[in-house]
């Protein structure tokens, strides 16, 4: 078995790549919770006329008694 050092140029390497791959991951992070914000708030912003057009009223006029 041959023992191999960590040269200079794997250590830059290294460090090029941990970086491009934390700052990508970053960019993924905050693009998906606009993605998720944006969604959330269109359904918010569309549930309560979907509500409105298909709520009965909370006091109706006549009550109807079941014999």
């Amino acid at each position: 078995m041959v023992g191999t050092s960590l040269t200079s140029e794997f250590w830059r390497l290294f460090a090029v790549l941990l970086v491009i791959f934390t700052a990508a991951t970053f960019v993924l992070s905050a693009a998906l919770d606009a993605l998720v914000l944006r969604a959330q708030r269109r359904r918010i912003h569309r549930r309560p006329a979907l509500v409105r057009a298909t709520e009965q009223p909370c006091r109706p006029d006549r009550i109807a008694v079941h014999r």
